[in-house]
């Protein structure tokens, strides 16, 4: 349970102390929580360790199903948007990827900013705050007309079927042609959204062949590997209909209060396309909480695992690669997380909080959490403490190969910050 309004009202210019205990409540005593102390230059930092949330905590929202490369589960950001902010609030993410803390937060009554270099995360996130009806998208869908003859330079016989291929030519040129007269819609924002969600998989409901993993592109000669091994062929898929079929997954368990809550935010919501560590156009003092993941080192090629879906939406990935933060050592990536760090500092309020999401990385030899601690001191932040939740490995994590802590075991390393008055 999050904080009572009243209790949380006193405790607004509390002590970092008194920010630890609203972010831990009876259930973290029942997980065995441990505590382990560091030392960042004679300042005692704790490290909690526990099963803070599970992914059968609660059952998330059927919005945040959107498959993207390296995101956090939503009970992440709603731990910390639960207990250290109140409707109405700014809550921020500088990477936000698919836009996982935006819509939570947007559920949760919060007003959000969210920003990423890949403009792509904005395609992903800005229509899920918007949700048409599935009638709306039935009869839209229906009025695009397909071109059986619809080809394209790029080859793609590798992923598509040739009659699947002309609709998704079809579709690509409608949105397009509809961008470009500035007559794009929120109707056209969300087949767009889930069109481009659907450009490959590992099952058929998307519209490709079997390709894994379902958020990353495989490059064409790869593809062709995995087809030559798995000694298939692309088949036919129905590309309108595999487009209504996720836009009902997605609607599922979203009641018509959640709707109203989301176009409410959704309406002042901001998503920007900058540089995280300069981002003008927030204001001062502006942000209560900011729950983020930064990309690590070179773990993840953002840029050129969504190739194909940047061609959907016809996005020059080269151009977004140079944009994104990748590097290839501790000390670029330290440098850039310090300039992001200052521009965090500017743009939090005074008892505003930073939940700074890092992992494990290089097989267990470099743990980012004591690589960010005194970025953030250095920036003027005081570091509340570093928590680790610790969850049971699921299939996903395994295929990833996640074997962050120790044998069965999947970990978040979070550090939070609090900007003390």
């Amino acid at each position: 349970m999050p904080i009572p309004p009243r209790t949380y009202a006193r405790n607004r210019r509390a002590s970092t102390h008194h920010l630890i205990r609203r972010l831990f409540d009876g259930r973290v005593a029942r997980t065995g929580l441990s505590i382990e102390s560091l030392n960042f230059g004679g300042q005692q930092i704790l490290r909690f360790i526990g099963e803070f949330w599970t992914s059968k905590q609660r059952q998330a929202s059927s919005l945040h199903e959107i498959s993207y490369r390296a995101c956090f589960k939503p009970q992440l950001p709603r731990f910390f948007i639960d207990r250290l902010t109140q409707p109405g609030e700014v809550v921020y993410d500088p990477f936000m990827g698919r836009g996982t803390t935006p819509i939570e937060a947007a559920l949760l009554g919060r007003n959000v900013i969210g920003n990423d270099a890949n403009p792509l995360s904005r395609t992903f996130t800005r229509p899920r705050l918007h949700p048409p009806s599935l009638e709306d998208i039935a009869r839209r869908i229906d009025r695009i007309k397909i071109d059986k003859n619809a080809s394209s330079s790029l080859d793609l016989s590798m992923f598509y079927h040739a009659r699947t291929e002309a609709e998704i030519l079809s579709l690509r040129r409608y949105l397009a042609k509809r961008a470009a007269s500035r007559g794009e819609d929120d109707i056209d924002r969300w087949i767009r959204m889930v069109a481009t969600n659907r450009l490959t998989g590992h099952s058929n409901g998307f519209f490709s062949v079997y390709t894994l993993p379902p958020n990353q592109a495989m490059s064409a000669e790869n593809q062709r590997r995995i087809n030559r091994s798995r000694k298939q062929k692309p088949e036919y898929r129905d590309v309108k209909e595999l487009v209504l079929r996720k836009t009902k997954s997605l609607l599922r368990n979203i009641s018509d209060e959640q709707k109203e809550a989301l176009a409410r935010v959704g309406g002042r919501a901001r998503f920007l396309t900058s540089d995280a560590g300069r981002t003008r156009s927030i204001a001062d003092n502006s942000v209560q909480l900011t729950v983020t993941s930064p990309p690590f080192l070179d773990t993840v090629n953002y840029a050129k695992d969504n190739w194909l879906r940047s061609w959907f939406n016809s996005v020059n990935w080269e151009e977004v690669a140079g944009r994104l933060t990748v590097v290839r050592s501790i000390e670029v990536w330290t440098h850039a997380m310090a300039r992001v760090f200052q521009e965090l500092y500017r743009i939090t309020s005074p008892d505003g909080v930073v939940a700074f999401e890092v992992g494990e990385i290089r097989k267990r030899n470099l743990k980012l959490d004591e690589v960010v601690v005194p970025i953030g001191i250095q920036a003027g932040f005081r570091c509340a403490g570093v928590l680790i939740n610790q969850q049971k490995f699921t299939k996903t994590s395994n295929i990833w190969g996640i074997k962050n802590n120790r044998a069965g075991t999947n970990t978040n390393r979070i550090v939070v910050f609090h900007k003390s008055e």
